[in-house]
């Protein structure tokens, strides 16, 4: 999601939840502006600010993960001030494995600005995981340095045809919420009632530290700059609204909504 006006679009079709970013289908979703966040937590639903400085890959040397720590406290600030829910991170090594230090630091600006700020902001690890070497690794590293939340397809295209990888992600019970995320609109798109054998999937929401347990059923979650195709390892491709696996016992899904 990169405007307001998607955000109220997507808030009136029954969603909960945007993750925001700029330069959606140019770079794949950067980091939005101050004034971005203000006029998209204006309108009344939860907001997840993308932090990611340039497009390409997700491997950041340790001057770019300053700018992103940097980035990742302002942002916090501000969510806070604004009533924004969280930010979205994320860094690998070159050889697909989560970079858990430049990862850590991200949380640790995060962590350290929401206590001076005095209120607690998600932190989620966006779908760089989808281009991890072993994803259930990957979660075990993240759930060790405190991640609320991993947004994955998978690993595939669509997160309806990943779904024996988020049913292993979710049975590794790392304590990390697994939200499903990535597919394609039309009948690509996992709420197309060509998949909605994906309904009946045993993926269910892990608790990470602060997740309270949501009531079953079904709501609607629209994805950001960072729910996306993924094109290879170096970065994502093309918008994809989202499917959240996040119930006790279903998949949620999301509606097809997209300003792009």
């Amino acid at each position: 999601m990169q405007d307001a006006e998607g955000a109220a679009t997507a808030r009136a079709n029954g969603a909960d939840r945007v993750e925001l970013c700029t330069a959606l289908g140019v770079t794949g979703g950067l980091t939005p502006s101050a004034g971005l966040l203000d006029a998209v937590c204006a309108v009344g639903i939860d907001v997840h600010a993308l932090i990611r400085t340039r497009p390409g890959g997700f491997v950041y040397s340790d001057a770019e993960v300053d700018v992103l720590a940097a980035d990742v406290a302002a942002a916090v600030r501000l969510a806070v001030r604004l009533g924004a829910r969280g930010v979205v991170i994320g860094a690998l090594h070159a050889d697909g494995t989560v970079d858990a230090g430049a990862t850590g630091r991200l949380l640790a600006a995060a962590r350290d600005a929401e206590q001076r700020a005095g209120r607690r902001i998600d932190v989620t690890f966006h779908r760089a995981i989808d281009a991890a070497a072993d994803p259930i690794a990957a979660l075990t590293v993240l759930a060790g340095l405190g991640v609320d939340r991993v947004l994955t397809s998978g690993g595939a295209a669509r997160a309806g045809d990943g779904l024996d990888v988020l049913r292993a992600l979710v049975a590794a019970d790392t304590g990390v919420e697994v939200m499903a995320g990535g597919g394609r609109h039309g009948g690509g798109h996992p709420c197309h009632p060509g998949h909605r054998r994906a309904r009946g999937a045993p993926v269910r929401e892990t608790l990470g530290a602060g997740s309270g347990r949501r009531r079953p059923g079904w709501r609607c979650r629209v994805g950001s700059g960072d729910d996306r195709r993924r094109s290879g390892a170096s970065g994502y491709e093309s918008s994809a609204p989202s499917l959240s696996a996040s119930s006790d016992t279903r998949v949620r899904y999301s509606l097809p909504i997209s300003t792009v």
